[in-house]
């Protein structure tokens, strides 16, 4: 049929759609969709064209709201594809489940969300990923079992939601969780079950700042995220005990071989230790070279390092001794007892072995008798060299240099002075002499081999160890604590100063170092951290104390140089809302009032310190030290109030 033949009524209602199909186009809002009805009344159209206008503008809305629904619908299942994509390759739980909080919260489009999981060891449940979260108390929340929204969802194992927490009384409430809410400012809440097979294992939740009603369908995709994480905690439980199950294989596997090649090895250590002996070898590598060929842990221990029975036994029988699950053999010269070898955790050593370790005790006692008279030489030198850096007696430089290199060690690079000691309660005082020996001997034995120097002093031992690439004075300090530690078989506590440089020219910086370093140990030690290397710069605003220099700015910079530099850059009031948030006892709630902006913006500010601070800047620790690093900003930017 041509144009010319359709009815008026159907022209005029083609005309009166043409309006609404181009608002369709463009996208426009709803509200858009009233003005071409009100622009036909305005103008005193036919009361027939405006009802055409009318029910072509229903029409359009109908088809608008249509297009949205599959538009977030195909969001949805792109989401949902995502997260099932993620679960099929999973290799890290944590990441996968934040993946699912954080599409849930934007698909949802709430302030907040966040999954918790029961605890079956303690009977409660705790929060396990947050999204959006700012409040140091809601993120530390434990629940005890039915308490809580969360608590009604997991004893029912059904979806529910409340458009106001506070006026609702279906579930129990308790003071700990409406604090933590109240802190957090939420109002509606919807929670989904997380279920492996009938069991709950904990609840995905979606939260709102403000009064809001949560429809069917949003229901819906919130348990279609709570399936999906409920399904990586079960392949990630299901992929531990696989690999459980294929290393207790392994090691049965590797049980097998050993056993039919043990009469190779016996053959190949007797090769090893002869090599060693040649090639200047020292007692801990033979130790290794043992313990590889038995495939255990083999260590060299000092006399009294070792329970004095076995030892005796070991050594009056000739043989080695099984002493509870480890074995025991003698290092003896003559008359003298230099010190056992050990073999630790091995109860079922066959004979070879046995034998193996026996040939390995007696070359153990060889080498130490060779090297005794030149290791006792040396170190008395290398002593002597740090004692005369320590006092200042010599202030030559060449003479300095001289002497160093004569000892392979360097004075003009950098170096860390390290003062060490033992955490060990001895008997008696030959006791505790024996000990310091075996640290004294320890530590020069190191600081041979690294081209420093050492001596006792002061009870326990200092060190001048020079300081490599990628080194720190702190790990250092850790490393030499481990190695030394190692050597003595006892808990060594190392304090490190400052790097130093040009140790020949200004002799006089050693013994400021070594005041610095026995402060770094003293804190150590009182902070219950014995065994443990450390420097000034590990102990937050106490590394202001022990330090030889009063590095502040170094320290507010380390602590809050990201939100100084963010705030500078950007224009923000970062520094000023963690002000606030402190002095509001932490509560964003209480935060905004002091701010006199909404809880959402300092929610955002608080997601961006958190982003620059790291997500541990709210534990008890983190938060002393930013608020001193605040109050010394502000002393330095504006001087004292």
């Amino acid at each position: 049929m041509s144009r010319d033949h359709l009815s008026s009524a159907e022209r005029s209602a083609d005309s009166a759609e043409a309006p609404f199909l181009e608002l369709l186009a463009r996208g426009a809002t709803a509200d858009a969709y009233e003005q071409p009805v009100l622009l036909a009344r305005a103008e005193g159209l036919p009361d027939g064209r405006v009802a055409a206008l009318e029910q072509a503008k229903l029409l359009a809305l109908r088809v608008r709201t249509e297009i949205e629904g599959r538009r977030r619908r195909e969001a949805e299942l792109s989401a949902l594809f995502e997260t099932a994509h993620d679960l099929a390759g999973l290799r890290d739980l944590d990441a996968v489940l934040r993946a699912i909080v954080q599409r849930a919260r934007s698909l949802l489009g709430t302030d907040i969300a966040y999954l918790s999981l029961n605890d079956a060891a303690r009977g409660d449940t705790y929060m396990r990923v947050t999204e959006g979260s700012v409040a140091a108390r809601f993120q530390q929340l434990r629940l005890g079992m039915g308490e809580g929204l969360g608590g009604l969802v997991a004893q029912t194992a059904r979806p529910y939601v409340t458009d106001d927490y506070f006026k609702d009384d279906r579930f129990q409430h308790t003071r700990t969780i409406d604090a933590g809410v109240q802190d957090e400012g939420l109002v509606a809440i919807l929670g989904v079950p997380l279920m492996i097979g009938p069991q709950v294992i904990g609840v995905l939740f979606a939260a709102d700042r403000r009064a809001r009603v949560f429809d069917r369908e949003q229901i819906a995709l919130l348990g279609s995220f709570a399936a999906l994480a409920a399904a990586a905690i079960d392949s990630a439980n299901a992929l531990t005990e696989t690999r459980s199950a294929l290393d207790r294989l392994g090691r049965a596997n590797e049980i097998i071989r050993d056993r039919s090649a043990v009469i190779e090895r016996a053959s190949d250590v007797h090769d090893r230790l002869a090599e060693l002996v040649l090639r200047g070898g020292g007692v801990h590598d033979v130790a290794a070279a043992v313990s590889e060929v038995l495939d255990g842990t083999v260590e060299f221990t000092e006399p009294g390092g070792t329970p004095s029975m076995a030892v005796e036994a070991a050594r009056a029988d000739g043989h080695a001794v099984r002493h509870g699950d480890d074995w025991v053999a003698a290092v003896a010269a003559g008359g003298e007892l230099l010190g056992a070898l050990v073999l630790r955790g091995h109860p079922g050593l066959d004979p070879v072995d046995q034998r193996t370790l026996e040939r390995a005790a007696m070359v153990t006692s060889l080498l130490l008798l060779a090297r005794r008279s030149a290791s006792e030489a040396e170190q008395r030198v290398r002593g002597e060299l740090l004692d005369d850096l320590l006092d200042t007696r010599d202030r030559d430089p060449g003479l300095l240099r001289e002497r160093a290199a004569r000892l392979h060690a360097d004075l003009d690079g950098p170096h860390v002075v390290l003062a060490a000691r033992l955490d060990v309660v001895a008997a008696d005082a030959g006791q505790e002499a024996g000990a310091r020996r075996r640290l004294w001997s320890a530590a020069s034995h190191l600081a041979a081999t690294r081209h420093g120097l050492a001596a006792a002093r002061d009870g326990g031992t200092v060190l001048l160890l020079p300081l490599g690439p990628g080194d720190t004075a702190t790990t250092l300090a850790r490393r030499t604590a481990k190695e030394l530690g190692t050597a003595v078989q006892e808990a060594v506590t190392v304090g490190a100063s400052a790097p130093l440089d040009r140790l020949a020219t200004y002799p006089e910086a050693v013994a400021a170092a070594y005041t610095e370093g026995q402060r770094c140990l003293e804190a150590l030690c009182l902070l219950g951290r014995a065994g443990d290397g450390a420097a000034a710069e590990d102990f937050g605003f106490l590394g202001l104390l022990l330090a030889g220099d009063r590095d502040i700015s170094g320290f507010v910079g380390r602590t809050i140089g990201g939100v100084v530099d963010y705030d500078e850059r950007r224009g923000t009031d970062l520094l000023r809302t963690l002000d606030a948030y402190f002095a509001s006892g932490m509560s964003p709630a209480r935060t905004k009032d002091a701010l006199h902006v909404h809880v959402n913006t300092v929610a955002q500010r608080l997601e961006r310190v958190g982003r620059l601070l790291g997500e541990d800047w709210q534990s008890p620790a983190r938060i002393l030290e930013i608020q001193l690093a605040l109050r010394l900003h502000r002393l330095s930017s504006h001087g004292p109030r």
